[in-house]
Formats: structure tokens, sequence, C-alpha cells
């Protein structure tokens, strides 16, 4: 999910596979929690596909927003 969330959003992150790896396991924790507080999921069920990359998408712009905040001017 990751990686589908930089193909979508591509641009200079600096992260590696292994950050790529996090985004998407991120997203799709992100995704399954936003999803049961709104009543889209029950207790245990987990975000689909869609609903994954949407939340990795949202981490990387929360990840861009910080790193570019973090670089002096």
């Amino acid at each position: 999910m990751g990686a589908l969330a930089k193909l979508i959003m591509p641009g200079r992150d600096g992260g590696n596979i292994l950050m790529t790896i996090l985004l998407g396991i991120g997203g799709s924790l992100l995704a399954g929690f936003l999803g049961r507080a709104m009543g889209l999921y029950q207790e245990g069920q987990g975000a689909g596909i869609v609903a994954s990359i949407v939340g990795a998408i949202l981490l990387l712009l929360i990840y861009r927003t910080l790193r570019h905040r973090r670089v002096p001017a």
C-alpha cells in the first residue's frame, strides 16, 4: 500500500524501502481505526484495499508536511 501511495503521490521523500513498508502498514491501521470510528467497520474487521491506500496517502502527506518543516529555509 505504501508503494501505491508513493506512486499516486510522486516526489522526493528520502524514504527507503523500510519507510515505504511502514507507510503501508500504518496506512492500513489508520484506515481501520478511522473506519471503525465512523461506523464503517465492525470491531475486528480490517480496512479494505482502497481505504488502506487512502490511509497511506494521508500518512505520506503528514510525513511530507513534518519533514518540510524541519528543513531550514
